[in-house]
């Protein structure tokens, strides 16, 4: 009986384990920009030249699409890489909120009449998401 008991507890904590490092980092958005930088990025796109299809070529579909006043097309992509803080493996304070800390990487593409790039901007920057009752 005592062995059998002694498994569980193995069992239990093994899937601790594996439910906290799968839970310990997640990423939204488009996997395109993954490996991407602002000095990757102006290497593919050149303004005044760079096609509507080369774009959605490289980084596939955006993940929105607006306008200008002027009836341009503007394509936005985004990646978040979360990783949880310490706080959440806090026993008893994680069950009342969480943190994630990581980056998020923004492409923003202004198109012209033509479907040609006019501008774009590439930045990566740092980002935390809170949230429960204490945040």
């Amino acid at each position: 009986m005592k062995h059998r008991k002694f498994h569980y507890i193995h069992f239990a904590l093994l899937s601790l384990c594996t439910m906290l490092f799968v839970s310990a980092c997640a990423s939204a958005g488009n996997r395109a920009l993954r490996n991407e930088t602002e000095t990757s990025v102006k290497a593919k796109i050149t303004v005044g030249v760079t096609t509507k299809e080369q774009v959605r070529a490289l980084f596939g579909s955006p993940g929105a699409t607006e306008y200008t006043d002027g009836g341009l097309e503007i394509w936005k992509y985004d990646l978040e890489k979360l990783h949880s803080d310490a706080v959440e493996y806090i026993p008893i304070v994680g069950l009342f909120g969480s943190s994630k800390s990581g980056t998020r990487k923004t492409l923003v593409i202004l198109f012209d009449d033509n479907d040609v790039v006019k501008k774009f901007n590439m930045s990566e920057s740092p980002v935390t998401v809170k949230s429960g009752i204490f945040n």
